[in-house]
């Protein structure tokens, strides 16, 4: 999508007061077709900040491979400097292998990923926290590092985690997130199974469930009334927060639509 088309839609967007805008985090156009254009998600957000006003920021979900943890906090209290504290940080263990076959970088195996996520989010969070923070991780290691300025927001960024790993995503985000995010993907039945699993681990690691808020990604545009059905069914199961894809042949026309009607209509939902 042109950059002047996506700039666009953020103010429009961010005028109708949407609750968050969020960029992808893909280094090669996923899908089918590898050429398409695409821009690094977390540049883009920077844009993202100093074009919106209200609204908050996020990639949904930033590949932990791609960056380490300690580079990745330093970005997110950038933008949440840029932006008057308006920043998410949204967190995936890794999927799009082919990307990194393509780059040749090293994707590791699916436990690995997970061992990989769990510290990253326990750097970043001394890092936003800490005045000279250490860890010593069988991955990262800080020794009496510094990271300065602190987070705008306070005590630190929100944290979310997607995915739906039984054993691995779902305990991490048990243990770390503000908020998991499902993509919907996979079916209602099975997203909420998801849910129930994560009830599970919050159970394990001492964490009330009820801490943690439900996301799932929705649709607006060509069937808006079916979008609304779909979404619906997830407020009654206890998700609280929909990150909109705009689907139709005409994102601007979907985004001044959302604007008008849609973003009321979803908050009837709740």
């Amino acid at each position: 999508m042109p950059i002047e088309t996506q700039r666009r839609i953020w103010r429009i967007l961010d005028d109708a007061r949407a609750d968050h805008l969020w960029t992808m985090d893909h280094i090669i156009a996923h899908g089918e077709d590898m050429t398409r254009p695409i821009l690094d998600s977390w540049t883009l957000m920077s844009a993202m900040a100093v074009e919106t006003r209200h609204a908050r920021l996020g990639v949904l979900v930033t590949a932990n491979l791609y960056r380490h943890p300690a580079l990745l906090a330093k970005m997110a209290v950038t933008i949440d400097h840029l932006s008057g504290g308006r920043v998410i940080v949204s967190l995936g263990a890794s999927s799009a292998e082919r990307e990194f076959v393509a780059l040749g970088m090293r994707f590791g195996t699916p436990g690995e990923r997970i061992r990989r996520l769990d510290e990253s989010c326990t750097v970043m969070e001394l890092l936003w926290s800490e005045a000279k923070a250490s860890f010593r991780g069988r991955y990262f290691t800080l020794t009496d590092a510094i990271a300065e300025p602190k987070p705008v927001q306070r005590p630190r960024p929100e944290l979310w985690i997607g995915g739906y790993g039984a054993k691995g995503t779902l305990r991490v985000a048990a243990k770390h997130a503000d908020v998991w995010n499902a993509s919907g993907g996979r079916g209602f039945d099975t997203t909420l199974q998801a849910s129930k699993l994560l009830d599970e681990h919050c159970r394990v690691v001492g964490r009330d469930p009820t801490t943690i808020r439900r996301s799932v990604q929705a649709r607006w545009g060509v069937d808006p009334d079916a979008d609304l059905r779909a979404t619906e069914a997830y407020v009654r199961a206890g998700f609280s927060e929909f990150v909109i894809d705009l689907s139709g042949d005409d994102p601007v026309r979907a985004a001044e639509s959302l604007a008008r009607d849609g973003l009321r209509r979803f908050r009837e939902l709740a």
